[in-house]
């Protein structure tokens, strides 16, 4: 693989496929999973379409391919730097990625944010020192908190949204009182975790960084017609268009996507969208009295914490009496574990940091502790 340090001849052949085993357990975890719910539990193949969600997929997968073309035209790595030049603290730096995080998961949803800033920040880190674990984990935790206000600011929203029938106004000052708790937290997590001093550049590696402009530019438009054929209900055929284009024109970039990412979100929403339709889940669901929002609150977190937020939206849709109770539940659901949201898988996996997963857990658990009651509160008294 490029840029892997060359393995030494007293290692033993085998450490190469161990190490990348090990590096996508993830992707076995849940590939097993759904392998062992389609022996045990067969389902016709129609159940199998709708868990894999291929339009989901397929928008991934275009926002995979723009991304990695503006990355290759040096766009990120300039525009890091003219960043970097104009900040003076890293924790200004921090607080000023993480708000951008929310402010764009707000308009352009939370893993289109993602794929613009994630990149941004290793630019920047590979330029200064900014530390970018620890901005990854808040990039996560930010971009939760940002698209929680919006109804088009991630999927569990948007089916809420639609299902409630709400005007969009009213929609956002319903969730108003909780995500601002949630950004709150996530500014003085920010302000509290990120070192107080100044902010360091490398200068040799401040510079040399050229721009591809065709390559830039095209890009751009891929990344904003993407974004266009998901709102509009063509993933699929606008993800095919990119790969042929980026195919003809610029297929060094296309090589470069990570291919095991959509093969690890392909096996979640297989693994996640059979266990949520089991009879014993859903019977047990059936026992709980989800007409109280305290219950439907609890419950909306923990179905977030053990299948993702967007199968606990499925799962919950038809018997929560209230759409924002739920709505505010999966929301704050998304912190904890990792899988609470594909957002924080996107983030770490874009990120690429040793340990991340582990940083990720030490921060966001106790984040959702806190997290969790506070909203709740809020909610509840100016929603």
């Amino acid at each position: 693989m490029a840029g892997r340090p060359p393995v030494s001849e007293a290692a033993p052949p085998r450490s190469g496929w161990q190490e990348r085993l090990k590096s996508e357990w993830l992707l076995l975890l849940f590939a097993m999973l759904a392998i062992a719910l389609a022996l045990l539990d067969p389902q016709p193949a129609t159940s199998y379409r709708r868990w894999l969600q291929l339009p989901t997929l397929a928008g991934l997968l275009g926002l995979l391919v723009a991304i990695q073309g503006i990355r290759d035209s040096g766009l990120v790595q300039h525009a890091a730097g003219v960043l970097v030049a104009r900040t003076h603290t890293l924790r200004g730096l921090g607080l000023l990625l993480v708000t951008c995080t929310a402010l764009l998961a707000m308009v352009l949803t939370n893993d289109v944010s993602l794929f613009l800033i994630v990149p941004l920040t290793l630019g920047i880190g590979g330029i200064s020192n900014l530390p970018v674990a620890r901005m990854a984990v808040l990039e996560a935790l930010a971009v939760n908190a940002g698209s929680t206000l919006s109804p088009i600011g991630n999927p569990q929203n948007l089916l809420l949204w639609q299902h409630a029938q709400l005007p969009f106004a009213r929609f956002v000052l319903a969730m108003l009182p909780a995500a601002a708790v949630m950004f709150a937290l996530v500014a003085a997590l920010t302000l509290a975790w990120l070192p107080k001093g100044p902010v360091s550049l490398r200068a040799a590696q401040v510079d040399g960084h050229r721009v591809a402009t065709p390559l830039a530019t095209g890009s751009i438009i891929a990344l904003a017609a993407m974004v266009l054929a998901m709102e509009y209900g063509h993933a699929v055929p606008g993800a095919l268009l990119l790969v042929l284009a980026f195919a003809l024109l610029a297929r060094r970039s296309l090589a470069r996507i990570d291919w095991l990412l959509l093969a690890t979100f392909a096996a979640i929403f297989l693994g996640l969208g059979h266990f949520a339709e089991l009879p014993p889940i859903r019977h047990g669901l059936d026992r709980l009295a989800l007409d109280r929002p305290l219950t439907l609150y609890a419950s909306g977190i923990v179905a977030s914490q053990l299948i993702s937020n967007v199968p606990a939206t499925v799962l919950l849709l038809d018997r929560a009496h209230d759409a924002i109770a739920l709505a505010v539940a999966v929301n704050v659901g998304g912190f904890g574990l990792a899988t609470g949201s594909l957002a924080n898988l996107i983030a770490l996996r874009l990120a690429k940091q040793p340990q991340g997963l582990r940083l990720f857990h030490r921060v966001s658990l106790p984040f959702l502790l806190v997290c969790a009651p506070l909203a709740y509160l809020a909610w509840r008294w100016l929603g």
